[in-house]
């Protein structure tokens, strides 16, 4: 599977049909990023023939931006529109990454989004697995989409 080019697809269509903001691919991270600071993360869970995480991490001001387009109303704070909106982001992402999973013959079921917001805070996932963290870049910042897999 090409976790580079699934989550590049994924992300530019559901910006070009949903969010409507354009959006520019940066390329992959070298490392991985585990420590965030006034951002917020939207998280969902892979079980089953494959396990392992797909989240997007946007810093505060970027978080907002992506949810006042995607609700079609300003947001002015971090507050519980912003951490649904980026659930949602990384509950269609990962819709997406089950798709192509489940295409490839493998049986992935997914979690509820989760989200992780605040001043500081960082995340530990899956140890050993097939990981890319892309970092992609609208008109108010960049924020990384990450996808950490493992077979079972």
């Amino acid at each position: 599977m090409d976790l580079l080019k699934n989550i590049t697809e994924a992300t530019t269509e559901i910006f070009e049909t949903m969010i409507m903001l354009d959006i520019t691919v940066g390329d992959p991270l070298e490392e991985n990023v585990s420590s965030f600071k006034c951002s917020v993360s939207g998280v969902i869970g892979l079980a089953g023939t494959c396990k392992g995480m797909l989240a997007v991490h946007a810093p505060d001001d970027v978080a907002k931006a992506i949810t006042s387009s995607f609700l079609g109303m300003e947001v002015e704070e971090v507050n519980d529109d912003v951490t649904d909106a980026i659930g949602e982001l990384s509950n269609m992402l990962a819709g997406n990454i089950k798709m192509v999973l489940d295409e490839a013959g493998k049986d992935v079921t997914l979690s509820i989004p989760s989200c992780i917001y605040g001043e500081e805070y960082s995340m530990d996932c899956v140890a050993d697995a097939e990981w890319v963290v892309v970092p992609f870049t609208i008109d108010a910042g960049t924020f990384l989409v990450e996808l950490q897999i493992k077979s079972a």
